[in-house]
């Protein structure tokens, strides 16, 4: 996919070239009527007062040609003032639309930072943006498809979602998502054979993000792991999962349905990471003791905790009470709205 060179360099050119033409003109008059007798031009001022004046068709009479040639020269200049205002306003028209045009295919970029990139639109991929867009998360879209733009423009606002209109394979160009600024990317392909091929060569151009990809093969796994993946998701497994616990302990599966969902005011409950920073007082703390002073203080339910060592993630979940809380694990916790607001002023815990 080619995209055009900016119109406004072009036009930039043509203007240029219009200005120059008219020194030229400026500098004939000036040079034939400046010793001419009875000359209304003496100075090149005169001669430029003069161009202004006709290419306006002001035409006020005080300064004109006194020569033949120079009356020649003043004659062109009046045949081509004729197409200037024409000329100039369809440039600046189509410039303005070409700009348009630009800023809604994303061609100009955006400054998200900490955001979620999705690369590939569809109905999954607009539900989970949805779900972000809930949360908080602002939204880079990469889309091949011209067609899907005015659809995504009509579901989120700009300050939701960015939208980006490009081939997937142009990487220079999918850096105006801001995807090195990217907390990760989801890439959202139909196929898991593209998908794992497309990794494979965004992760040359972008190696230090973290990736997710959902599969309809769930043996792919690995390979997607050792493709350097970071998150992979079998759509299969986890329908499957919480369909037989549908079954065989409905509201268990009702619980872990709603608990995913992100709560929509301050009453709902849903689960969500911390991250303990080196000023938490939590650093050093047994777990036992951060369970009981979060639910004592902020009414939060601690699960569990990520220990993160590189790449490394390692869930423990419920773990033994004297294992210890260090900076840079991860609390994973049940709250609701209070909870939350609670935990940050208290306890300077960040999502």
């Amino acid at each position: 996919m080619a995209f055009k060179k900016p119109e406004y360099r072009k036009f930039i050119t043509r203007l240029t070239g219009v200005l120059i033409f008219y020194t030229a003109i400026v500098l004939a008059l000036h040079y034939i009527e400046v010793d001419a007798v009875g000359t209304k031009m003496p100075t090149w001022q005169d001669s430029l007062w003069y161009l202004v004046a006709t290419i306006t068709t002001i035409g006020y009479g005080d300064v004109y040609p006194v020569t033949y040639w120079g009356r020649t020269v003043g004659f062109i200049a009046m045949l081509s003032s004729l197409g200037v205002y024409g000329f100039i306003i369809g440039q600046i028209a189509n410039l303005m639309t070409t700009l348009k045009e630009q800023r809604e295919l994303g061609l100009n970029g955006t400054d998200f930072k900490d955001h979620v990139v999705i690369i590939g639109w569809n109905d999954f991929g607009r539900s989970v943006i949805s779900h972000l867009v809930a949360a908080g998360k602002q939204v880079a879209v990469i889309t091949r498809e011209k067609s899907t733009i005015d659809t995504i423009r009509e579901y989120y606002n700009d300050e939701q979602v960015f939208t980006l209109y490009t081939d997937y394979s142009n990487f220079e160009l999918i850096e105006k998502s801001n995807i090195r600024q990217a907390s990760i990317v989801f890439v959202n392909l139909n196929d898991d054979t593209e998908k794992l091929v497309y990794v494979i060569n965004l992760k040359k151009h972008f190696s230090d993000l973290s990736y997710v990809v959902t599969l309809d093969n769930g043996n792919l796994k690995s390979t997607f792991q050792n493709a350097g993946v970071t998150y992979t998701i079998s759509k299969n497994e986890i329908s499957a999962k919480l369909l037989a616990s549908y079954i065989f302990e409905p509201n268990v599966a009702l619980f872990s349905e709603e608990i995913l969902a992100y709560a929509h005011n301050e009453h709902e409950y849903d689960i969500k990471e911390m991250k303990i920073s080196s000023n938490n007082p939590f650093v050093g703390a047994f777990y036992d003791k951060v369970f009981f002073d979060l639910k004592k203080t902020c009414n939060v339910i601690l699960i569990g905790l990520v220990k993160v060592s590189g790449t490394e993630r390692k869930f423990i979940k419920n773990p033994e009470g004297a294992i210890k809380v260090e900076a840079g694990d991860f609390l994973v916790m049940m709250m609701d709205g209070k909870g939350q607001a609670a935990l940050k002023k208290q306890y300077l815990m960040q999502e």
